[in-house]
């Protein structure tokens, strides 16, 4: 699962608020009954690997994860500034693909994504 803040602005290099996310969406999956196998955060996206028991459809799970997420966030005084009054912290949009065979490549792609983003991105200055 990848998706993004409202705007894909770079406010998730907050180290607090950071450690705030990680911590909620623990709390979540684990009222849930998800299983979180992979977290990354960078500044402008989240990469998330869960297991998701199979009575439980991926698009609920998103709509619970991102949902639940958005308004802990918003009742923070300190995220205020970081969500639209009415509007969600998350953007709309989400990626999901289930993962077959090639769990172990996905988890460690997960795992070094902040690491990839360094190498991948070009330099405009030097």
């Amino acid at each position: 699962m990848v998706w993004t803040p409202r705007y894909r602005g770079a406010i998730l290099d907050n180290t607090f608020l950071a450690k705030e996310l990680t911590r909620i969406l623990k709390l979540v999956c684990k009222w849930k009954g998800f299983e979180i196998l992979e977290l990354n955060i960078q500044t402008d996206h989240l990469h998330l690997v869960l297991l998701i028991p199979p009575k439980v459809s991926v698009s609920y799970a998103m709509s619970m994860v991102k949902g639940k997420t958005s308004a802990w966030l918003r009742k923070q005084q300190k995220m205020e500034r970081l969500c639209d009054r009415k509007g969600s912290f998350w953007a709309r949009g989400y990626f999901v693909s289930t993962i077959g065979l090639d769990e172990n490549l996905i988890r460690r792609y997960v795992r070094h994504q902040q690491h990839q983003n360094q190498i991948d991105q070009p330099k405009l200055f030097d």
